[in-house]
């Protein structure tokens, strides 16, 4: 886990500042997180401890977090031991991923005793324990009983013990030269070995280092020439007074789609140009922004999810109605069948009685006038079978003009539905999903709730600037679409759409001058990298001026009819940094 013993111990550095402060509120707002609010003379400042298994972690939180109405037990017992204590140390062990909080606090009885709140970040062992003024434990935000753990103990009343751990070096206060001849002395990988040598390193750490070492070649320990081994001494040695001198570099490494990867208190070189890393004022700052964010994604992909199973479970309604209406329209092609018996018979009255079961007719409608068999039935006269056969007919007529318009109007339906998903799959904020969870309202799709009444921001297209300046706009979703194209553009700019593909519409702003042929390369590049072709190689881009863009009658969102257009081959690419217009 990249949350090690060594950026715990920047984060300590940090909270540093804060003793002597009083804690002010103990909030709960989740099953496995406290906040603690203390306050000091520059104002008041809130620590975030968190023990759950993918997100432990301790630091201070600029974020607004909701509580829930009841506060649970463990918060409660907080509150009671620990109301209105001062903060006395933050201390770590080494750089165990452990911080103890203490403070001084006024018992029951008005005495003043010394309450400790261990923090142990430990991925799924991870635990918040309060532990009194003989070492005992009070409570702990995780119970871990003889069931759960043999070798460990977290009960009330049970003295606290330290969590086991393998003696390890410890790279802040051993020498180098200790370290050197404990790696050297083993075998197997550079980033392996680091970590079962060294204590308080994480993953990402030791692949820094390691990349350094080897100038970015693979290093095994057995084998490391005195020119690699001297560059990894100095890393580390870089990495010491870094982090005992304050001065590291607070780094987030994220893909290029914005999923956060890694943090580290060091820059971070291993990744080369597969991801993108952005540099933070504090350890706190990073941890913040790291955790809120991925959380963040976390909520817009689950709501992602609910949006998809919505449009997958609409999509396959829609495509089995499709397919039982061209089966149904499929049989209406007997109906001429219908009009040809219902002919015969009219031809035919004069020899023909009330309670015959078949009439044995010439077809005239063939050349040599075979003989057909016409069922009848029984209780109708023979003008009434002939009328019974032409109502059949008109039945069948009717039926296949209303089917055909159903079809149309279910392909247009499933088109406008992938265009939806294609959206969604773009989308990246929950402003994104808000507006695309809108549309679906208004459109029907789903239905509007109580937290639906707050009105959504309406969010504004994308904006690009082309190599020569021109600025290129994108619409986000259906909605913004049409809004873009219909409302925002001017008649003389270009519009720009992939042909027959959902995707986004696409505006070049001319100004009513007339765009350069690269300019409109690189918007056709952009229309084919924001559809649903993103991955294909030559997708076809058609392109006319916004003029001859129009929006049928009762048309569905984003979808416009166009003349005059001509088309391009392009393979889609991002060829520049969007950026939001003001």
């Amino acid at each position: 886990m990249a949350l090690d013993g060594a950026f715990l111990y920047a984060v300590r550095q940090e909270l540093s500042g804060l003793i002597g402060s009083r804690i002010e509120k103990i909030h709960q707002p989740a099953r496995e997180e406290i906040l603690i609010s203390l306050r000091n003379m520059e104002g008041s400042h809130k620590i975030l401890i968190s023990a759950s298994a993918d997100r432990a972690r301790v630091h201070l939180t600029q974020q607004s977090i909701d509580n829930p109405p009841a506060p649970p037990m463990f918060c409660m017992l907080l509150r009671k031991r620990l109301g209105n204590g001062k903060l006395l140390a933050i201390r770590q062990d080494g750089l165990e991923r452990v911080l103890y909080f203490d403070f001084s606090c006024v018992n029951t009885l008005g005495d003043v005793v010394q309450l400790t709140l261990a923090c142990e970040i430990m991925g799924k062992y991870s635990n918040l324990i309060l532990i009194d003024e003989t070492g005992k434990v009070v409570d702990s935000i995780k119970r871990v009983d003889a069931e759960m753990s043999r070798k460990r103990l977290v009960l009330p009343g049970i003295a606290y013990a330290l969590p086991p751990a393998e003696p390890r070096l410890n790279f802040l206060t051993d020498s180098m030269e200790t370290i050197q001849a404990a790696i050297t002395a083993q075998t197997g990988a550079l980033p392996k070995v680091l970590l079962k040598t060294l204590e308080g390193v994480s993953p990402v750490l030791v692949r820094e280092w390691a990349f350094y070492a080897g100038n970015g070649e693979e290093c095994r320990a057995e084998a490391l020439t005195a020119v690699q081994l001297k560059r990894l001494l100095e890393i580390m040695q870089q990495t010491k007074e870094r982090l005992l001198q304050q001065n590291c570099v607070f780094t987030v490494a994220a893909t290029k789609e914005g999923q956060l990867k890694d943090f580290s208190f060091l820059p971070l070189h291993q990744y080369g140009t597969l991801l993108v890393t952005k540099t933070f004022p504090s350890a706190c700052a990073v941890l913040d922004y790291f955790y809120a964010e991925r959380d963040r994604y976390a909520r817009v992909r689950q709501r992602a999810n609910d949006l998809f199973h919505l449009l997958l479970h609409a999509t396959e309604r829609i495509q089995r109605r499709i397919a039982a209406q061209t089966e149904e329209r499929t049989q209406c092609a007997e109906k001429d069948t219908f009009r040809r018996k219902a002919d015969l018979l009219s031809a035919n009255l004069y020899r023909l009685k009330k309670g015959d079961p078949v009439a044995e007719l010439e077809d005239f409608y063939e050349p040599d006038c075979p003989m057909v068999s016409i069922p009848l039935d029984v209780r109708l006269t023979p003008p009434q079978n002939a009328q019974r056969y032409y109502q059949q007919y008109k039945k069948a007529c009717t039926a296949e003009t209303v089917l055909t318009e159903q079809i149309a109007k279910g392909k247009a339906e499933l088109a406008y539905l992938e265009s939806v998903l294609d959206a969604l799959t773009r989308a990246e904020t929950e402003a994104d999903m808000e507006q695309l969870r809108q549309e679906l309202i208004e459109q029907g799709y789903l239905r509007k709730t109580s937290r639906n009444r707050r009105p959504v921001k309406i969010q504004q297209p994308l904006s690009v600037t082309a190599t020569d300046g021109t600025q290129i706009l994108i619409g986000r979703n259906n909605l913004q679409n049409d809004r873009l194209t219909l409302k925002t553009a001017a008649k003389t700019d270009v519009w720009l759409h992939t042909q027959n593909i959902p995707g986004s519409h696409v505006i070049i702003c001319t100004h009513g001058e007339t765009p350069s042929e690269q300019t409109i390369l690189e918007a056709a590049q952009l229309a084919a990298w924001y559809s649903k072709a993103q991955q294909s190689a030559q997708v076809p881009v058609d392109y006319c001026l916004v003029k001859y863009v129009k929006k049928p009658v009762g048309a569905k969102p984003g979808m416009v009819i166009f003349t005059n257009q001509r088309t391009l081959y392009v393979t889609p690419r991002q060829t520049l940094e969007e950026e939001e217009t003001l």
